[in-house]
């Protein structure tokens, strides 16, 4: 049979596309031997933590306009926290994939990377500098945590596809 548009290919049902490996031996090794995975493995539940009392507080300040300094401490700490995960990250892709950011392995999940870090540091800018009033701050930091759950979610069904490929293994 030939197919329709092109008259002259055959139809060939589609094979489903093959994912290439998330980590090559040599990779997962290194992973394995880094300390920079520990240090990941305990900032990244540490920062969740920090974004859920935060949250909690920014959401208390904007519904009633109480705690204003409390949420913005928890916005600062939780910027400072991504800061220290995104550098030992970067440490952690270097060792791991010879590179400090955009390994093909993490392309993705570092470019969203990128916008979760714009968008807290635009926060800290507006802080800073007054830029904004106190409850446009506090939706341009609920706005960077919409965009760290997403990126959260991102290298959570990344762990998913390593734990998965490793057993496979």
């Amino acid at each position: 049979m030939l197919h329709p548009a092109a008259p002259h290919l055959p139809l060939r049902p589609h094979a489903p596309a093959q994912r290439l490996p998330l980590y090559s031996p040599a990779e997962r090794a290194r992973r394995d031997a880094t300390r920079w995975t520990l240090v990941q493995g305990v900032l990244a539940p540490v920062q969740f933590l920090v974004f859920m009392v935060s949250l909690g507080l920014v959401l208390r300040f904007l519904i009633t306009g109480h705690g204003e300094h409390a949420a913005v401490l928890s916005v600062l700490v939780k910027t400072m926290t991504l800061y220290a995960i995104m550098i030992t990250g970067c440490a952690w892709e270097k060792v791991v994939f010879g590179r400090w950011l955009f390994a093909p392995a993490f392309f993705w999940e570092d470019v969203f990377s990128m916008l979760v870090l714009a968008l807290h540091t635009a926060y800290v800018c507006a802080w800073i500098t007054g830029w904004l009033d106190a409850r446009q701050q506090m939706l341009l930091a609920l706005a960077a945590y919409a965009s760290y759950l997403v990126n959260a979610a991102q290298f959570l069904l990344k762990l998913r596809a390593a734990r998965l490929e490793g057993a496979a293994a």
